[in-house]
């Protein structure tokens, strides 16, 4: 039977729908109707045509009006807008956005994927600006970009630390702006737990100024000076509003389709609304959760193209139901990637869900092959199964990938007891012999086994104050990088001749610098009659949460920037540490300084990031001087020069 279907809205959900509906039939009348100049472009790239990676604009267009007509046989009506459904009559009432002419048009089958859009809240002084910016489509993008050519500004502010608000200020900086981003809430990356987020806080500081805890209050002098609700006052020549998206689901509402508590349209598992005629796909629609199957919003990509083509394979009777979404996500943030999928720590304590977590900081690859870099991660599952709940992945390289093959992990109903047995490529330059998801399952299996106890970084402290007995295994040059306040040193391969030294009648918490040297502290501890628990990513991650404590603190600052520089002349020793993570560098560092005299200098070179904090830290501590401090962009490497003393 011919039918005649409508499709409301074009790009990642609409234009999939059309192009697999006249894949299923070749004699269906299809309509799409798109507001919009554009039905199918790559919204997910228009920050990098503002920032110049992308240089070409058509480049970013997938498929045109004419030649998707052509290809797909589709009535394409853009530039013109569906302003009503009228369910009993089964019809659309339609503008032409060109002419204003309004028309009535029926269907069989009516699809909606209006999408969602940027939140505006009515700011005073936003009415009279003219430097305020939100980034949706095409047009939005050329308005931005065309505003950075015309008008050359050289401040940017940035409200709102999502992924298009980062992503933003990545591209802004690229354009060589100085960039302000400010968030409302305690961190950027609302899907990143707390202390995994403020890894991604240190290295937006090194690039842009990042006010949190803030928000906007209003704008004045046509938007040039932005007044904070703290009072704090910004000068801004170009300002993005990336405050958060919220459903078109105006139509919906207008016809009596049911909409959830955060506005989005109900559909169900075969993504039909209340009205059997009538389905949603994409960010105007509220899906449910793969894990738990609970209501939420997940207005991504992926979804929406699956969505798309599933609403009609329906519409044909080839039912797949959409079983929910992981919310899979990945972004750049300068020189750091930062993904996930499925459930964090937040989501879960929310809904109430018992969970366990695990965190890990491995290299990217081989240790010993250069160019390795340190990703940080952290796991959620099953405290009695091994169910994995979600995982997040912050670093330079390699995380994508761990995060993809962790989001079919879930999708294929895997456990953590699963995941050591999984057999990933493995060559020097890729990754290593254990991959970081095989230390995730290795790590998770043992809690779940009940062979590990581990507590969270955030409650040593207090632990400690109510007489907790803390012992840090790692070396002490380590410790001179910093460490919890109250912890004895012990190193690790001193451990087994200070057992006498131990308290007997209390657990004892252990310290590394990841976690690795923590768990064979608690193996030795345990198999000698000890109780023991080690903090979940060691001193890193209690450094990354207390880092958030002390960044308006001079004090704990170096007066030495980080420069960009690609041949920087080498004096004194040098010291190759390209490939180590640290503490690696510094245990080389320390060595080779041993040997020189008072005012010779050494050269060292390192690939791991995390060296820029930690050799500004030694410095401090052992008195010897951080000459300079140079990041080499190309290679992707740093070089510090340090004067003994």
């Amino acid at each position: 039977m011919t039918k005649k279907i409508v499709i409301v809205g074009g790009v990642a959900g609409g234009a999939t729908a059309a192009a697999r509906l006249r894949r299923l039939d070749e004699r269906s009348h299809i309509v799409l109707v798109e507001r919009g100049e554009h039905i199918s472009f790559a919204n997910c790239g228009l920050p990098y045509y503002i920032g110049g990676t992308i240089k070409d604009r058509e480049k970013l267009l997938v498929q045109t009006v004419e030649g998707m007509s052509k290809r797909f046989k589709l009535d394409i009506r853009n530039l013109s807008e569906v302003t009503q459904i009228n369910r009993d009559e089964k019809t659309v009432t339609i503008q032409n956005l060109t002419d204003g002419n309004m028309y009535t048009e029926t269907y069989d089958e009516l699809i909606l994927s209006p999408g969602a859009k940027p939140i505006v809240p009515p700011f005073e002084g936003l009415a009279d600006a003219h430097n305020i910016f939100t980034l949706r489509n095409i047009p939005d993008m050329d308005k931005i970009k065309q505003w950075i050519d015309k008008q050359q500004p050289q401040k940017a502010t940035v409200i709102g630390g999502g992924f298009i608000g980062l992503e933003m200020a990545e591209n802004l900086h690229a354009q060589g702006l100085t960039v302000t981003i400010v968030e409302k809430s305690d961190q950027v990356m609302a899907p990143l737990d707390p202390e995994m987020a403020a890894i991604v806080h240190e290295h937006i500081r090194t690039k842009a100024s990042l006010i949190l805890n803030n928000g906007v209050k209003h704008f004045s002098e046509k938007g040039r000076i932005i007044t904070l609700e703290n009072g704090e006052e910004l000068t801004s020549d170009l300002t993005i509003l990336a405050i958060g998206v919220r459903p078109e689901n105006e139509l919906a509402v207008q016809a009596g389709l049911l909409t959830g508590e955060r506005g989005g349209i109900i559909v169900n598992e075969h993504l039909q609304t209340n009205d059997p005629h009538i389905y949603a796909i994409g960010d105007a629609i509220e899906v449910v959760d793969f894990n738990h199957q609970t209501p939420t919003m997940v207005p991504l990509a992926w979804p929406a193209n699956r969505q798309g083509r599933l609403v009609a394979d329906a519409i044909y009777g080839h039912k797949r139901p959409y079983t929910g979404t992981l919310g899979t996500a990945i972004a750049k943030v300068f020189d750091l990637t930062v993904a996930v999928t499925g459930n964090n720590e937040k989501a879960l304590s929310s809904l109430g869900i018992p969970y366990r977590f695990v965190h890990l900081h491995p290299v990217s690859h081989a240790g010993y092959y250069p160019g390795g870099s340190p990703i940080s991660m952290k796991m959620t599952f099953d405290p009695n199964t091994g169910v994995i709940y979600g995982v997040q992945g912050v670093g330079r390289d390699g995380v994508d990938k761990r995060i993809d093959v962790i989001a079919t992990a879930i999708k294929g109903g895997l456990t953590v007891y699963d995941l050591p047995d999984l057999e990933l490529a493995y060559a020097p330059p890729y990754s290593s012999a254990k991959d970081p998801v095989n230390m995730l399952g290795y790590v998770a299996s043992h809690i779940v086994d009940g062979e590990l106890e581990v507590v969270s970084a955030y409650d040593i402290d207090s632990i400690i104050a109510e007489g907790g007995f803390l012992i840090d295994v790692r070396h002490p040059q380590e410790i001179k990088l910093g460490g919890i306040p109250g912890a004895v040193n012990i190193p690790l391969d001193e451990l087994r001749d200070r057992l006498d030294t131990l308290p007997t009648d209390k657990p004892i918490y252990v310290t590394c610098q990841v976690g690795l040297r923590g768990y064979l502290a608690t193996r030795i501890l345990n198999e000698n009659g000890f109780s023991s628990i080690n903090i979940s990513g060691g001193y890193k991650t209690y450094r990354f949460i207390k880092n958030e404590n002390i960044q308006d603190d001079s004090d704990k600052k170096s007066n030495i920037s980080i420069q960009s520089r690609e041949n920087v002349p080498v004096h004194g020793t040098f010291i190759d540490a390209v490939g180590l993570a640290c503490p690696g560098p510094i245990v080389k560092l320390h060595k080779a300084i041993n040997d020189l005299s008072s005012e010779q200098t050494v050269n060292i070179t390192v690939s791991d990031p995390g060296f820029t904090n930690d050799i500004t830290a030694w410095c401090k501590n052992t008195g010897h001087e951080l000459v300079s401090l140079n990041e080499h962009r190309d290679e992707r490497t740093f070089s510090a020069v340090i004067k003994k003393k």
